[in-house]
């Protein structure tokens, strides 16, 4: 039960990863520094005042790095890769009592995938945004997705079986919409 647990948090930051990289990890961080997770050995790494400096920062650039209109697009090209790997990361050290092939492969698939996805989703939302208000919507777009992100993050920590309900209601959304 532990493990299925570890895995829908994992999932579910993945997803936080995906409006913002550095929120989760933040949160992760501070979780795990207040005694709340325990994440695997190979990622105490991410519990550490320094992880928490370097969080904080980055987290903080992001943010205001969001409500430049010219610089988020800059963002979104660089922060697509930096999602899926943030969402991989975050997986893989939630997930214990796995073989480190099966914790990278489940890590990778659904932490790095859902990441892409939700960030894809986030960048083709901003560019219709740009498009349609010239880019005056867009902060708009950027405080959505920091609540989102933050909302996300604390529903995977709190109540991970609800947030993979919550995410999978929203992905069935968004395909049914994209199909029909």
């Amino acid at each position: 039960m532990e493990t299925i647990l570890g895995i829908a948090v994992g999932i579910g930051l993945s997803a936080a990863c995906g409006f913002r990289v550095f929120v989760p990890l933040l949160i992760v961080n501070l979780a795990a520094l207040s005694g709340q997770f325990h994440l695997s050995p190979e990622f105490a790494w991410i519990g550490t005042p320094y992880a928490t400096i370097a969080f904080t920062t980055a987290t903080i650039v992001e943010i205001f790095g969001y409500y430049i209109l010219w610089f988020d697009h800059i963002l979104d090209i660089v922060a697509t890769p930096a999602a899926i790997i943030a969402g991989t990361v975050v997986t893989a050290s939630m997930v214990t009592d796995m073989s480190p092939f099966l914790k990278w492969t489940l890590a990778l698939i659904a932490g790095g995938g859902i990441a892409g996805l939700v960030q894809g989703t986030t960048v083709a939302f901003r560019a219709k945004s740009s498009v349609l208000t010239g880019g005056a919507g867009n902060p708009l777009i950027s405080t959505l997705e920091l609540v989102g992100s933050i909302m996300t993050a604390l529903l995977a920590i709190l109540v991970p079986i609800l947030c993979i309900a919550l995410i999978a209601l929203l992905c069935f959304l968004y395909f049914a919409k994209s199909v029909g």
